[in-house]
Order: C-alpha cells, then sequence, then structure tokens
C-alpha cells in the first residue's frame, strides 16, 4: 500500500476527519503482520538519515499533531528511535513559559528548527498556539488569522533555505482515546 496517496492531505482541499477510519490499519491486521514492513522503513529512515548528515544541504522537520493520548510519544519510540540521536532532536511544546509569553509566539519555537544535515521532530507543534488559544476563545479571530499567516510565513523560510517539513495528524477515535486514559490510569508509570 502506498501509504503516501493514501493519507495525504492536498493543502488546497478542506480535511474531514469524519471521513477518514481512525482505526485503519492498511493491509494489516495486527501489529505483529506490520512489523517486518515496519522494520524495512525504520532501516530505510537511518539510511536516509547518514546521507542527510553527510550532504549537510537540507534538514528535515517532522511535525506530530495528535489529541491528548493520541501516539506522539509512542510514535518517537517507535518509528524515530531507528534515528541517530546524534542528528535528530525532539522537542515537545507545552504551555509557553512566562520567557517564552514575553517574547513573539514563534520565538520559542524557531530556536528548534533543525540545521542542515539533522532532523528535528516536534511533538506537537508551533500550531499549538493558534489551536488552543482558538478554541479556548483566548484569542480574537484577527489574532489567530494573523497568527496562520505567520506560521505560513515561518515554513515558507524554512523551506526557502532547504528543510523538508513533513506534518502528521496521529487520527484516533473518541473511544480509543478514551481507552488509552483508562490504560494510563492503571499504569502507574504513566498516569
Amino acid at each position: 500500500m502506498d501509504y503516501r496517496k493514501k493519507f495525504f492531505v492536498d493543502p488546497d482541499e478542506k480535511l474531514r476527519l469524519g471521513k477518514l477510519d481512525p482505526g485503519c490499519k492498511g493491509d494489516h491486521e495486527s501489529e505483529e503482520t506490520a512489523k517486518q514492513e515496519t522494520e524495512d522503513y525504520r532501516a530505510k529512515l537511518a539510511h536516509q538519515q547518514a546521507l542527510l548528515y553527510a550532504q549537510r544541504k537540507h534538514s528535515v522537520l517532522v511535525v506530530l499533531q495528535a489529541p491528548d493520548a493520541g501516539g506522539k510519544d509512542g510514535t518517537v519510540n517507535h518509528v524515530f528511535s531507528a534515528l541517530n540521536p546524534q542528528g535528530t532532536t525532539v522537542v515537545g511544546f507545552k504551555q509557553p513559559t512566562p520567557l517564552e509569553l514575553a517574547h513573539d509566539f514563534l520565538w520559542r519555537v524557531h530556536r528548534h528548527t533543525p540545521g542542515r544535515g539533522e532532523v528535528a521532530i516536534f511533538n506537537r507543534s508551533h500550531y499549538e498556539d493558534v489551536l488552543v488559544t482558538r478554541v479556548h476563545k483566548l484569542i480574537e479571530k484577527a489574532t489567530w488569522t494573523a497568527r496562520y499567516k505567520r506560521i505560513c510565513e515561518f515554513e515558507t523560510g524554512l523551506t526557502d533555505n532547504g528543510t523538508t517539513i513533513l506534518k502528521f495528524f496521529l487520527h484516533i477515535s473518541k473511544e480509543e482515546q478514551l481507552a488509552r486514559f483508562a490504560d494510563r490510569l492503571e499504569d502507574p508509570k504513566r498516569n
């Protein structure tokens, strides 16, 4: 299965999550049946990272978004652990600190973008400063509209400088999310 074609979202199209099956497993019925394909892709990722690092011409920014318990940490652990940590950074964006709030909303993000030959993974992202504030009505429409525009300009600047930006939304059903929350309550390490 070509997952790029199946899950690619055209930037000019409106995404409707309700029309996507959050339980899609592609050609695999279980994690076990996907294991070999996953390992093949992990080996390919490691090889591509070595080339990226050796050439030092480009960089890659991976942006992971998901609801709480959506699998961002698991994706970092299971997929991106194939990468060499010397050329990879993972940054999680939580609630802004007072220092971060004293600056432009993209200030805290820009300093974590990858240099040439590097991979940066954003566990949550620069969109949080629009999504959360918009949903909770903490900022006005004019402010979040301007922030979207600034984000587009920010990303254009990165791509103009040789950064490939890959954005992933990890989609789970509300039932799966509740089940994962329940699992967290049962596990003292994750509670």
